[in-house]
């Protein structure tokens, strides 16, 4: 199972915010050259897309691009 999909498990997010998500989370692993959902930065990235959207954003490409700015601190 993808971490993403562990991790929102026993989320209380509606289908439509677990939907952008897993967009967020697609684009990022893409955008990074991710192939294996089984690496630990998957995990790494799976966890930073979700404090994005527990913080209240919303639009997959910004969550995605806060995340890999993250990910080069």
């Amino acid at each position: 199972m993808p971490a993403l999909d562990r991790l929102l498990q026993k989320s209380a997010m509606t289908a439509e915010e677990i939907g952008r998500l897993r967009k967020a989370y697609e684009v990022t692993l893409r955008g990074i050259g991710v192939e294996d959902r089984d690496d630990p930065l998957a995990e790494r990235i799976a966890k930073e897309i979700v404090e994005a959207g527990q913080a209240g954003l919303t639009d997959p490409a910004e969550i995605s691009s806060l995340v890999v700015e993250r990910l080069r601190m």
